[in-house]
């Protein structure tokens, strides 16, 4: 199982050229967590913007974290935000992912190193 993450669809609305591909060319569909939908949304600059996002995202299957899954991004925030920088919602998504066992389709790599079990994936070229 595959979950996206918020920069993989910004370069899918953005139409950036290989993004546009990949995501054509997937056989399965992929998850999207509930944060990153919100996080495209709080992006968004108008209702126009909003519209796009939700038809974007309208075919994947929106997944949350379970409570187990937050309480291992919280000890991971509380030991990891200081000295590394992760931020709370990359922590959320991050242990969301590894309580699926699913691979994060992520260019922020650097983010989410900290997160322990996150097995992540650079799904094309930029």
């Amino acid at each position: 199982m595959n979950l996206l993450d918020t920069d993989v669809l910004i370069d899918v609305q953005r139409n950036h050229p290989a993004a546009v591909a990949w995501f054509a060319g997937l056989t399965e569909l992929p998850c999207v967590p509930g944060y990153v939908m919100m996080e495209l949304i709080q992006d968004a600059q108008n209702s126009q913007q909003v519209r796009e996002v939700i038809k974007l995202t309208a075919p994947l299957p929106v997944i949350w974290p379970s409570a187990s899954d937050c309480d291992r991004a919280l000890a991971e925030f509380r030991t990891s935000h200081l000295s590394h920088g992760i931020g709370l919602l990359d922590s959320l998504i991050g242990a969301c992912a590894v309580g699926l066992g699913a691979t994060l389709c992520t260019f922020n790599v650097k983010h989410y190193r900290v997160v322990p079990n996150l097995k992540t994936a650079q799904p094309y070229t930029r």
